[in-house]
């Protein structure tokens, strides 16, 4: 197996993600496709800042995340297939392989609709489709005609 986490997106969510994860000792993995949209964004709600550019907030997050051992690749994930011991992600530059996976992909639900994981009505007016998950996050992934969780 050759992560313990693989993270899908290198935002603010993905590299928070990725901090914590590498901090508590897991072998991690942040895919980045570089098309967050906080790289065109102004931001001045984040906790502990001020205000500072969308592209210097994701640039300080991947140096924090990759500080503490976080492994960042770039290519856009593709695919996510559950496997024996956990998921395979394929991207357009290779193939993966996790026990989990943290989809931290913002607005896009592509991934999830192509790799068969549910979707529901988003209730923002800008966001019109998000990953529909239960009260305790988990989220249905339908493997080869059935719901696995």
């Amino acid at each position: 197996m050759g992560y313990d986490v693989i993270i899908i997106g290198a935002g603010p969510a993905g590299a928070s993600a990725a901090l914590f994860t590498a901090k508590a000792g897991k072998k991690t993995l942040v895919i980045d496709s570089d098309q967050s949209v906080t790289k065109r964004a102004w931001v001045e709600n984040h906790y502990g800042v001020d205000g500072i550019t969308g592209p210097d907030l994701v640039e300080i997050g991947k140096k924090q995340a990759a500080k503490f051992g976080t492994e960042l690749v770039q290519g856009k994930a593709t695919q996510l297939n559950k496997s024996d011991e956990g998921f395979q992600v394929t991207t357009d530059t290779g193939t993966y392989e996790g026990k989990h996976v943290i989809l931290a992909t913002g607005l896009s639900v592509e991934l999830a609709e192509v790799s068969g994981i549910k979707t529901k009505p988003g209730t923002e007016p800008r966001i019109k489709t998000v990953v529909d998950t239960d009260a305790q996050g988990i989220l249905a992934l339908k493997v080869f005609g059935r719901q696995e969780l």
